[in-house]
């Protein structure tokens, strides 16, 4: 990872390299949000739980809306919770912003809602 641990925080939008995609996944190098709790992250975990990002509005209930600016994105863009996944924190190159309290709480409540949580 090009940046310092120290700088991960519950989410933060980092630059990922997800790889070659099978099927439909998500892949190659993206923008990602990390939803690994804070408290997880302060133990300096080798793998995080991340979500891509994308530019491209598709139409599915399962994506939340992030706006430029703070967030490091140039272009409104969309979380993909149904794309949800663990990675190894050295696929991380860089961070480069921060969703909003809001953006994140929406995020985990998709996240709930596909694995079928309880709300809180």
């Amino acid at each position: 990872m090009a940046g310092s641990r120290c700088e991960l925080t519950s989410g933060a939008i980092a630059l990922i390299d997800l790889g070659v995609p099978s099927g439909h996944e998500a892949a190659f190098a993206r923008p990602a949000v990390i939803v690994t709790a804070q408290e997880a992250l302060d133990a300096n975990p080798s793998v995080l739980q991340v979500v891509p990002v994308t530019s491209k509005l598709r139409g599915y209930q399962t994506d939340v809306p992030l706006a430029p600016g703070s967030s490091g994105l140039q272009v409104a863009s969309l979380a993909q919770c149904q794309h949800s996944r663990s990675v190894s924190a050295a696929r991380i190159s860089e961070v480069v912003g921060q969703v909003s309290s809001l953006e994140l709480r929406q995020i985990r409540e998709v996240l709930g809602l596909l694995i079928d949580a309880p709300p809180p």
